[in-house]
Formats: structure tokens, C-alpha cells, sequence
């Protein structure tokens, strides 16, 4: 995620929607007291602009580091919320931190992606290390590790949370209107990164879906299927 006080905007990386790559492009705005959080696994080499800074910070409401990583000497990880800001950050934890005020003021923008064609890059990369890699049908079986909504994200309290929500389908134009509404005056070009080397994402999603996973799909992710009006 990225808090940019430089042009008083807050990006909301969501998963699954190529958000590495814009939070790479939106670094090329960012100014020395901006917040921008580190990616999870991926290499900085794709920043078009300032890397990670800002992001450790103290607050009274911030989860306190888990006992047991302080007891075996564990390092803490920049990913997880007992740093701080961090990616895939829900827009309750962001306003608690940055307070009312700034987060009143400044333009709030997050992208979602159709839930039918998420669900299936989020199976290839849940399961790109794997040997033998499960169907999809037995891997939508288990809710726990299948389910990936964005929509809390962006919402508080089942209420939409942030000025726009851009569609991944139309990733460029989409940023180009976040950007032109949150008054920064530039469009951005968004690289090409973090996408999961699989053969088979050139494959079309809906071809992956019997119509019991189809409707689970429908069933999981109805809050964001009627906010954004996608269909199958």
C-alpha cells in the first residue's frame, strides 16, 4: 500500500489484481514522507521510483508482535501488521493509523477484479509450488485456503470505504482515472511484474468451472459481484 502525502492520496493494494505492479508505478510519485510498504517476496528492481520507507511505525492500536516470534528469536516480518503499514492493509487499520483527518481528506483508491477470473490466478499461485498440482475442483473444496475476497479491503463495516475502486480488466485507463481524480495531474505507465509463470494462465478462466464452483464462487464474493456488477 502507499500513503503519498506528496499529492494526498491512499492506494489499498488488494490481492490478485496486479496491485505490485501499480504500487511499483505510484512509487515514481512518492516524496521522502510518503509511506510505502516492501513487497511480500518479490524483487524492488521494478520500482520506478522510492522503495519501501515509513511503513514501521508505533501506535497505541497497532497488533503487538506475537510472543512466541519474540521468545524463538524471530525477526519480525515487514509484511505482517505488527510492523506497521502493511500490504494488503483494510481501510479500518489505514484510518486508525493516519487518523480521521488525512483519511477524510486525501482520495482513497483500491482495484478489484472480476471474482470468477481471481479465484482462478489465485489457484494457480496457491498452488504453483506444488508437485502434483490438486484440480481446481478439490482445491475449491477447502474454503481456508481457497477464499481470497479484496472486498474487506475496501470496505468498513460492509460500507464502501474509498472514493474509487478501479476494474483490473482495464488496469491503465483505470489508474489513469484514480489518478486524474485524486488531482496528481500525470498518468503512469504500470509494468509488467509479480505475474505467476504458469502455462496455464493463458487458459480462459470460466473454462475451469463446473457449475457447482461457479456458483460457490457467486456465493463467496456477492458483496463485491453486486457492488461491481460482474458476471461470469
Amino acid at each position: 500500500m502507499i500513503i503519498s502525502h506528496e499529492h494526498k492520496f491512499i492506494f489499498l493494494k488488494t490481492k490478485k489484481t496486479a496491485g505490485t505492479a501499480i504500487e511499483a508505478a505510484l512509487s515514481e510519485l512518492c516524496g521522502p514522507s510518503d509511506v510505502i510498504t516492501p513487497y511480500r517476496e518479490e524483487s524492488e528492481m521494478d520500482r520506478k521510483g522510492l522503495g519501501p520507507q515509513n511503513y514501521r511505525i508505533e501506535h497505541p492500536l497497532k497488533p503487538k508482535r506475537p510472543l512466541w516470534r519474540k521468545l524463538l528469536g524471530r525477526p519480525e516480518r515487514y509484511y505482517h501488521h505488527s510492523v506497521g503499514f502493511y500490504e494488503h492493509m483494510p481501510a479500518s487499520r489505514v484510518r486508525d493509523y493516519v487518523g480521521e483527518e488525512v483519511w477524510r481528506s486525501y482520495f482513497k483508491f483500491a482495484f478489484d477484479r472480476n471474482p470468477w477470473d481471481r479465484q482462478v490466478s489465485w489457484y494457480l499461485y496457491k498452488t504453483k509450488t506444488k508437485r502434483f498440482r490438486p484440480s481446481f475442483e478439490r482445491f475449491m473444496q477447502d474454503r481456508r485456503h481457497a477464499f481470497v475476497t479484496n472486498y474487506a479491503i475496501y470496505t468498513i463495516d460492509g460500507g464502501l470505504a474509498v472514493d474509487f475502486v478501479g476494474r483490473y480488466e482495464n488496469l491503465q485507463d483505470e489508474l489513469a482515472k484514480a489518478l486524474d481524480l485524486a488531482g496528481v495531474g500525470r498518468h503512469l505507465e504500470v509494468p509488467r511484474t509479480n505475474v505467476t509463470p504458469d502455462k496455464d494462465q493463458a487458459r480462459d478462466y470460466r473454462s475451469y468451472y463446473s457449475d457447482a464452483t461457479r456458483e460457490r464462487v457467486a456465493e463467496w464474493y456477492a458483496p463485491e459481484i453486486a457492488l461491481l456488477h460482474y458476471g461470469f
